[in-house]
């Protein structure tokens, strides 16, 4: 790998990493904003889903933009609209402008999810390829775990309700840093080379593999007749060709978030009974604070299993290939909630090791499989042409999952119970195996350049 395409992962890997950091410390800020603003359910409801409608919207929308725009530029405007929105949160003093502020974060946090991937994805060896794509997308855990450590710190050390200002505050300046990077690489040559920019395309290609000594000394790329007479239309992701490429980058996707969203909600709060119970009678902001310090160590000891996971899946994907961890990821993610449930008919010290025996197998074979492997799939079964407009695509619709998740699950608890949310779970894992397997799509080691009509 030369210097250029190690930039290039590095630059990818921050854009996870703001996204775990975001995401998991607006949900451990949570308690602060519910106190300082005095938050209805309604509007608890609004804050949460905020990100994620941004981040579905971004993916959509941006994602598309980068098959017209080019890779470096989307790369680069998400970063500019990250700031500006991370700056207005900081400095927010309304619910309204929370709620907009991390909408524009998701918006930002959304348009990575393609682009990201495309430019890495077109940039790397395809020997390499799942492997640096895949440690890329594992910062968005090590995001997360950084994220519950700061606020840790925030709320050890500060102690104010203000303690959300100050965990906002503190990615500032890595943003700033990670702009400045963005805006010194190159762009794709694929992606150039399909808009008939093949002078351009040489010109980046020798910028991405420049070395010392230099090898090969030129570069002469053949051009693509008609290539850039070609649109990205949503009807492509749907003819006949495109249509299970489509429901494999999307649908399992779906139902990923929706089991991951639906077990991030319990395990904090899990784990935060294990260290230390809240006084609900006690609603001080002290006692606020000090219940919010509980579920960010709660939180932080779960984070290191989905670390776990990210590190199987960067090296076995490209030794076993990606549909065997999605589908056996999957199974194994089944297996885990299986586990949760079946701790209820339990008590004591049996509860406790099936409790958390599910927990972390599910977050190991979540991470290992198809949190990981849908990401990566959703980026490698389409052609260059509209590779931006089919991941945005899928990401989209798996946000979807996520918010479905974030608004009835408190519903299903009420009416339905916690016994039945988790068999509903269970069977949504089981569904992402049955239509992986009926859709299944290897793209172990293939040259992404070949996947074209």
């Amino acid at each position: 790998m030369t210097q250029m395409q190690w930039r290039i992962w590095l630059l990818a890997c921050a854009g996870k990493f703001f996204e775990g950091v975001v995401v998991f410390m607006t949900g451990l800020a949570l308690p602060l904003f519910e106190y300082s603003f005095s938050l209805s359910t309604v509007e608890k409801g609004f804050l949460t889903a905020a990100t994620l409608a941004g981040i579905t919207l971004g993916a959509t929308l941006l994602g598309r933009l980068s098959d017209r725009w080019g890779r470096r530029t989307i790369f680069i405007i998400e970063m500019v609209i990250m700031l500006i929105f991370l700056v207005g949160l900081i400095f927010a003093n309304s619910l309204l402008q929370v709620v907009i502020c991390l909408f524009g974060i998701g918006i930002a946090l959304g348009s990575d999810y393609p682009t990201a991937h495309l430019i890495l994805s077109e940039s790397i060896p395809s020997q390499n390829r799942g492997k640096m794509v895949l440690s890329a997308f594992g910062f968005q855990a090590f995001g997360a775990l950084c994220g519950m450590l700061i606020g840790v710190a925030a709320l050890s050390e500060i102690a104010t309700l203000d303690a959300w200002r100050w965990m906002y505050a503190s990615i500032l300046p890595f943003c700033l840093i990670v702009l400045i990077g963005r805006i010194t690489i190159t762009e794709s040559p694929q992606f150039l080379l399909h808009q008939n920019k093949t002078a351009e395309a040489e010109r980046a290609l020798s910028r991405l593999l420049k070395r010392t000594p230099a090898y090969p000394k030129s570069f002469r790329l053949k051009p693509r007749a008609n290539m850039s007479l070609r649109k990205n239309k949503i009807g492509d992701l749907f003819s006949r060709k495109r249509r299970r490429a489509t429901v494999l980058a999307s649908i399992p996707w779906f139902l990923q978030d929706m089991a991951t969203y639906g077990i991030g909600i319990f395990t904090p709060t899990v784990i935060t009974m294990m260290l230390g119970q809240h006084n609900s009678i006690d609603n001080s902001a002290a006692a606020t604070i000090s219940a919010d310090l509980i579920a960010a160590k709660g939180a932080a000891m779960i984070d290191v299993w989905l670390l776990v996971g990210f590190i199987l899946a960067v090296f076995l994907t490209d030794r076993l290939g990606r549909m065997p961890l999605l589908i056996g990821g999957f199974i194994g993610c089944a297996i885990g909630v299986a586990l949760v449930l079946w701790s209820m008919s339990y008590t004591g010290q049996t509860q406790t090791l099936l409790l958390f025996g599910g927990f972390i197998l599910y977050n190991i074979m979540n991470n290992m499989g198809p949190n990981a492997q849908t990401y990566l799939i959703a980026g490698e079964v389409f052609p260059t042409h509209i590779r931006g407009l089919g991941a945005g695509f899928a990401a989209t619709v798996a946000k979807t999952g996520a918010m479905l998740a974030a608004f009835s699950l408190p519903w299903l608890l009420v009416h339905w119970g916690l016994a039945a949310m988790l068999s509903i779970l269970i069977g949504t894992s089981l569904l992402g195996a049955v239509i992986s397997f009926w859709c299944r799509i290897e793209t172990k080691g293939i040259d992404l350049d070949a996947q074209q009509d």
